[in-house]
């Protein structure tokens, strides 16, 4: 016979364990659920702050630790780096928190969130390395070295977009970020998806680092052009490739995911250093976040030396750089 009393204690064992009380960063992150139209989803506090299926799984600051992005990027604040103090693991952490509950980091278990991190920033740093050769500690230790071009060439200011995004007065659209923007109108959708005014206000992503990871996270999370999938998509298998990107040699791999950031400018030229430096970085990441380079999976998928790009640019966009 169950009395009131163990009853009782048997809900609060129930509602203990079904909320799950986490501290991280010093702050309550408590896992509540609930069900939607039949659809398990859950919020984690500040961290999963969305009630998504994604945030019933580990969040990143589970597996993804501030020594490990201090290993990743063991030389962004060495004295001849170009951001020195600029770049830390909070503000990436605060930043991938707003994409966490689309999947960013939470897609599948905690093996595909690591694999996704190091997917992720393994892009980041081959984009903002200063490494070369003899660098010390190697040229794989030298991501997050600039946060902004520091030569520009133009300004990037594309005219014919100027009904939708206008180039503003004195603004320069070179590259920022961790997966540097360029051109005034992906600053623009960049601006409107992040609620920032990008266009007109181009140097906040050099101001302000969780805004500058927001800005990559979300160029990793969205699709460039139109009828193409996300890097992110692409990565942890939501995409399904057509026959014709199977004929293009494209699938859900980690080298198309260069194709699709990149395109032309890195894919379907063979085996480039451009090509290379990513892959590598991904490799490198891999390893140290404990996974090993076995789980990357043979190099046909790693290399997008051999696919047809997708949509071919005939004008630079943000996958020039």
């Amino acid at each position: 016979m169950v009395t009131i009393r163990s009853a009782s204690v048997f809900i609060l064992v129930l509602l203990a364990v079904s909320t799950l009380a986490l501290v991280a960063n010093g702050e309550d992150k408590t896992i509540k659920v609930k069900k939607v139209k039949g659809k398990k989803v859950c919020t984690q506090g500040w961290e999963c702050v969305w009630w998504s299926e994604y945030c019933c799984n580990e969040t990143i600051s589970d597996y993804f630790q501030v020594y490990q992005f201090e290993q990743l990027f063991a030389k962004r604040n060495t004295p001849v780096a170009h951001a020195v103090g600029f770049w830390d693991y909070q503000s990436f952490i605060t930043a991938a928190a707003l994409y966490e509950p689309l999947g960013f980091g939470t897609t599948g278990g905690k093996l595909m969130g690591q694999k996704e991190m190091a997917a992720f920033l393994g892009h980041v740093a081959s984009k903002t390395s200063c490494g070369y050769g003899v660098a010390t500690g190697g040229p794989l230790a030298w991501g997050l070295c600039y946060n902004r071009e520091m030569s520009p060439s133009q300004s990037y200011c594309d005219e014919t977009w100027k009904f939708k995004y206008p180039c503003s007065p004195g603004a320069e659209y070179y590259g920022r970020g961790a997966l540097p923007i360029y051109w005034n109108f992906n600053y623009g959708a960049a601006g409107e998806a992040l609620k920032a005014d990008l266009l007109n206000h181009p140097e906040y992503i050099e101001q302000n680092a969780s805004l500058a990871f927001q800005a990559a996270i979300w160029r990793w999370m969205t699709p460039i052009k139109k009828a193409q999938p996300s890097a992110h998509d692409i990565f942890v298998g939501n995409w399904k490739p057509t026959k014709n990107d199977t004929l293009s040699k494209r699938g859900p791999t980690f080298g198309t995911t260069m194709n699709v950031l990149y395109g032309e400018y890195t894919c379907g030229q063979g085996d480039i250093e451009p090509m290379n430096n990513i892959v590598s970085h991904y490799l490198y990441f891999l390893d140290l976040l404990g996974i090993g380079r076995e789980d990357a999976g043979p190099n046909e998928e790693l290399s997008c030396a051999e696919q047809k790009a997708f949509n071919p640019s005939t004008a630079p966009t943000s996958s020039s750089s």
